[in-house]
């Protein structure tokens, strides 16, 4: 199935963040912007200038973006995401450069499934805690980042 970068968007900001109300799926879609504009490191390189469907895209960052995780079939993915109007929205706002400020530069996140966040995310130290919004705890790149 062929989606849109406008589409393939607005799924995967309901996949990834869709019952975390407006304020995080906006702290979702900045994060995918932040990467889009990083002043450098992996996600500057991937993006090339600004290319959003190529950080959505890039392999391995979102579990939404896989058919199967260890090799098990995985319902919840972006193929199978019907968005409603607030994901499209939201990705259009996203789309014309706008950000959540509770994210600020944030890289990363993640839904730790517990009360607090890790201080470091990924677990090699490239992201601090930045803030916590609903679920997912957000992440700001530590200068190790801008190493990858």
């Amino acid at each position: 199935m062929a989606l849109d970068t406008r589409e393939l968007f607005a799924r995967l900001i309901k996949c990834e963040s869709g019952g975390e109300g407006d304020d995080g799926m906006r702290s979702v879609a900045s994060v995918i912007m932040n990467r889009t504009y990083a002043a450098g490191g992996e996600f500057a390189r991937v993006s090339n200038g600004g290319d959003v469907r190529a950080i959505i895209e890039q392999p391995g960052q979102f579990v939404c973006l896989r058919t199967s995780v260890a090799g098990v079939y995985n319902p919840q993915n972006v193929y199978n995401i019907s968005p409603d109007q607030e994901q499209y929205d939201i990705a259009d706002w996203a789309l014309a450069g706008n950000t959540f400020a509770a994210v600020g530069n944030s890289l990363f996140f993640f839904n730790p499934f517990s009360n607090t966040c890790p201080n470091f995310f990924p677990a090699n130290g490239i992201g601090v805690i930045y803030n916590r919004v609903g679920a997912h705890c957000f992440y700001s790149p530590t200068d190790k980042y801008y190493e990858t």
